[in-house]
């Protein structure tokens, strides 16, 4: 069988930490939602290994993933959580959630007002200890400014590994192609650090409980075409994907597009060797 590693997987304790973004929010997902639920899911579709992904700014969110990944062989590591606006105790802060098990950092940069949040002093000074520690950035970019950072970012620090989450948010429910998001997209893919995930596309769609593989297959076939093959990663997001037809078909929506587009060989680095190599995984 494939190896598949899902590289984009959250799991959310209301009881251990505070998640700000679901105070008020009267969705599905203002529940905790614990990897016991998560299990059955990934046995149908064939997933083999998974990689957690921070829902909290806060170290106690990367806390909770570290010992959920120490009880689960199946999980290979985590991209958690760092206060990048506190350069001068990177060593310090890094130190404090020290684990074999952390590959890379992420923000919730979606839910800051400011869309230029990543270009503060601060945050670009944190951006240059990255080097020493080898962990990779995941970029979750719902905005055109969120991508321009990137571009200015990667261009400073081109050794730095990115991630561009969820393919950037591409327009898919506005059905253009492509626009700013693909012209974006392009100047991004001139550096060979930055990195893509087909991930959360459903959600991206213009009805999420009706939308199909042919509504976001142009979006991939795009991502593939600008980054290549061996920059692609697979994340099914769940449990974000419970409001847009869940888990299962989000992967059998990539599955059935990337058989289409990619050889049966090439299939082994999106679905699993691509990962490997950015998140530094022991697999």
């Amino acid at each position: 069988m494939q190896i598949k590693i899902d590289t984009h997987i959250h799991s959310w304790n209301l009881e251990k930490v505070e998640y700000s973004w679901l105070k008020g929010n009267t969705s599905i997902l203002n529940r905790s939602y614990l990897l016991d639920e998560l299990d059955p899911q990934l046995i149908e579709s064939e997933i083999t290994y998974g990689l957690m992904v921070q829902a909290s700014n806060s170290v106690e969110d990367t806390f909770f993933m570290i010992n959920e990944c120490e009880k689960r062989d199946w999980l290979k590591g985590l991209v958690g959580w760092l206060p990048l606006t506190e350069p001068e105790k990177w060593d310090q802060n890094l130190e404090e959630i020290s684990s074999p098990f952390l590959k890379g950092i992420r923000h919730l940069i979606h839910d800051e007002p400011n869309p230029l949040w990543l270009l503060q002093p601060s945050v670009v000074d944190s951006f240059s200890r990255f080097h020493k520690s080898n962990l990779s950035f995941d970029v979750v970019a719902v905005l055109p400014e969120h991508l321009n950072c990137v571009l200015i970012l990667s261009e400073k620090y081109p050794e730095i590994k990115w991630c561009i989450d969820h393919l950037g948010h591409p327009p898919i429910k506005s059905g253009e192609k492509f626009g700013k998001w693909g012209e974006r997209m392009k100047n991004l893919a001139t550096n060979p650090n930055v990195f893509i995930k087909i991930s959360g596309l459903g959600m991206a769609c213009k009805d999420v409980n009706k939308w199909d593989y042919t509504e976001i297959q142009p979006y991939i076939d795009f991502s593939l075409e600008q980054f290549g093959i061996e920059r692609a990663m697979m994340g099914g997001d769940w449990p974000v994907v419970e409001l847009c037809g869940g888990y299962k078909k989000s992967w059998e929506a990539y599955t059935q597009i990337l058989s289409k587009l990619v050889s049966d060989k090439d299939l082994e680095l999106i679905y699993s060797k691509n990962a490997i190599h950015f998140y530094n995984l022991n697999v």
